[in-house]
């Protein structure tokens, strides 16, 4: 008896290997490849007339599309519309619908943009004089020179802490090491420009001297950017997403240097006091990418970009648990994806871990989702387990 079997193909690649295996002739390989995956597009608040449209369209490749009662009829002003199919009849509508009425053709354009990132991530990102490959995830060691931040706190405030921490990460298997000066756990008081600078900038002179790994430095402060790029950093991490000083996208433009852009509701003091989202994934989106238009608006370039959703930044744990279900949402905004998921409260408050030091398992849980979902940059703060579980979960993503 022939017995089904369920096949999930998250890639192209990987549809093109199973295609190979079965001995397809390799023209019908790359015919075929599109038909497997599977898709889901939302669009909202579209003009009832497009909506049938593209319900119609989407029909006669063999697709379908969902649309609220009375859509046909037209009883409607604008309706939500969500699309299945697979990639290959996306890529067909894409085709047909320039030379369709109310507005389709801009549509079309947006719809081929959206496809284009779902097949080919970024491969790479640029900082300031250095280039991060990202042909297989890379891990950034956190490196916090602050008495407050919730698990290493007052561990690394002197020079020489720092840099034997910077070197253990180095050794360990980290790509990148991120240097932050002020604590913005949930609560965390502000800490003034001078206090940052003069924690940072140091460290910053102290590993560009010794060590030859990129650096990246978090803050939120135009003038501790401009302070820690001058001593030798490649990359700014905003935690803001360039909402709290409007100068720190010109900043890191003059400087050429690359730029992590992060979604948050309010300053640390604040953030957790309104977690409540009438569409979660819709408004960290939006909000990244408006800090994505922001950046490039200031003469950032595109290929030293990277988003952040903000695991643990103005989420509930309902909201952190979400975003990670849903992070292969994000490749729409076309840049590389950090996730930052290390020993952070909500993973406490799901195991019943009131401790950071108790949270290692659960943070490399995400990690390994992480993988799977097309994160591309993990920020942790244990580089040892972090590299193996993503060298392992990358293996079995992509070695056939």
């Amino acid at each position: 008896m022939i017995q089904p079997r369920l096949l999930r193909l998250d890639s192209m690649e990987q549809a093109r290997r199973l295609l190979s295996d079965l001995g397809v002739d390799p023209a019908g390989i790359e015919r075929m490849a599109g038909k497997t995956r599977l898709l889901n597009i939302l669009l909202e608040h579209v003009p009832c007339g497009a909506a049938n449209i593209l319900k119609q369209e989407m029909l006669t490749l063999g697709g379908d599309a969902a649309v609220a009662r009375g859509t046909v009829t037209c009883s409607l002003a604008a309706t939500g519309v969500l699309l299945m199919g697979t990639l290959k009849q996306f890529q067909a509508l894409s085709q047909r619908l320039p030379s369709q009425p109310f507005g389709l053709a801009g549509l079309a354009r947006q719809l081929r943009k959206v496809l284009d990132q779902i097949q080919s991530p970024p491969q790479q990102l640029h900082g300031r004089g250095v280039m991060l490959s990202l042909k297989q995830p890379c891990v950034m060691g956190i490196l916090n020179v602050t008495p407050d931040s919730f698990y290493d706190g007052g561990r690394h405030a002197g020079l020489a802490s720092a840099l034997r921490c910077a070197e253990t990460h180095i050794k360990q298997g980290a790509d990148l090491i991120d240097v932050g000066g002020e604590s913005t756990r949930p609560g965390a008081p502000a800490v003034s420009e001078a206090d940052e600078v003069a924690r940072v900038v140091p460290v910053v002179e102290a590993l560009c001297r010794e060590f030859s790994i990129p650096v990246s430095v978090d803050t939120t402060k135009a003038c501790v950017a401009e302070a820690a790029l001058a001593a030798g950093a490649h990359f700014i991490n905003d935690v803001s997403g360039l909402f709290f000083d409007e100068q720190m996208a010109t900043v890191v433009a003059k400087a050429d240097a690359g730029l992590f852009v992060m979604h948050t509701r309010g300053r640390p003091e604040v953030m957790q006091h309104n977690t409540v989202y009438e569409d979660l994934l819709g408004e960290v989106i939006g909000s990244l990418a408006q800090s994505l238009a922001l950046a490039r608006a200031a003469g950032v370039r595109a290929e030293a970009l990277c988003a952040d959703p903000g695991i643990g930044f103005g989420k509930s744990v309902a909201g952190n648990l979400e975003l990670l279900r849903r992070l292969p949402e994000l490749s729409v905004l076309g840049v590389p994806i950090l996730l930052g998921t290390s020993r952070k409260s909500f993973i406490g408050q799901v195991l019943n871990q009131p401790h950071a030091d108790e949270r290692l398992f659960g943070s490399l849980s995400t990690v390994a989702l992480g993988v799977a979902s097309g994160v591309q940059i993990f920020r942790v703060h244990d580089v040892a387990a972090t590299r193996q579980v993503v060298d392992m979960a990358w293996a079995i993503e992509t070695q056939g």
